[in-house]
C-alpha cells in the first residue's frame, strides 16, 4: 500500500479518535447541575409517618368547594368517576373472584401519601398549582366520601397522620435481604 492510500485511510481515524477523546473530557453538555433553590420545590415527599407535612389545614366542606372546581371535571361529581379516576367506594372488592375496585377508601394505605400525591400531582393540567390549604381540604373530602372521618373533622400535619385508612394493614412489607 502507498504512503498516499495509507494516509488517506488513517486521516479520518485519527479524526475521529481525536474527537471522541475531547468529547469525552467535555461530556456531552446535557441540562446543567440543578440549585438547591430549584431543588427545594420539588422535595416534597411526604411519607406514611407524615414527616414533612406542611403548615395548613383544610375541612371536608373546604375540600368540597375545591373539588367542584378543580378536580370534578376529572374525577366526576363526588369522585364517582370512571373505572380508571374513580375515588370513592370499592370497600371489600380487593379479595374475591371480581376484578377489585381501587379507590381512596378501599386501597390507599395511608392519607399521607394520599396527601403527598395530591400536592405532587393534582389537578393533572396543572400540577402543584394547589396550596397546602386546599389540599388538606381535598383529602378531606375524599376522606370523609368514603366514610373514613366525619364530616366535622379538620385536616392538619398532626391530625393526618393518625388517620387510620380502611386498607392500612392490607399490604405486605418489603424488606430487602441483607
Amino acid at each position: 500500500m502507498s504512503m498516499r492510500k495509507l494516509l488517506v485511510a488513517a486521516v479520518p481515524v485519527l479524526v475521529v479518535a481525536l474527537a471522541s477523546t475531547a468529547f469525552a473530557q467535555q461530556g456531552p453538555k446535557l441540562g446543567k447541575p440543578i440549585s438547591q433553590e430549584d431543588l427545594a420545590s420539588w422535595d416534597i415527599s411526604i411519607g406514611p409517618d407524615g414527616a414533612g407535612l406542611p403548615a395548613g389545614s383544610g375541612t371536608v366542606k373546604q375540600g368540597e368547594a375545591t373539588f367542584a372546581a378543580k378536580c370534578q371535571p376529572c374525577h366526576n361529581e363526588k369522585g364517582a368517576g370512571n373505572p380508571n379516576d374513580r375515588l370513592v367506594g370499592g370497600q371489600g372488592t380487593l379479595a374475591g373472584d371480581k376484578p377489585p375496585i381501587k379507590t381512596v377508601g378501599s386501597y390507599w394505605p395511608y392519607a399521607t401519601t394520599l396527601f403527598d400525591y395530591i400536592r405532587r400531582a393534582m389537578p393533572l393540567n396543572e400540577s402543584k398549582s394547589l396550596t397546602n390549604d386546599e389540599v388538606y381540604g381535598v383529602v378531606a373530602y375524599l376522606l370523609n366520601l368514603n366514610g373514613v372521618i366525619p364530616e366535622t373533622e379538620t385536616l392538619d400535619a398532626q391530625t393526618l397522620p393518625k388517620v387510620a385508612m380502611p386498607n392500612r394493614d392490607g399490604f405486605i412489607a418489603f424488606t430487602r435481604g441483607k
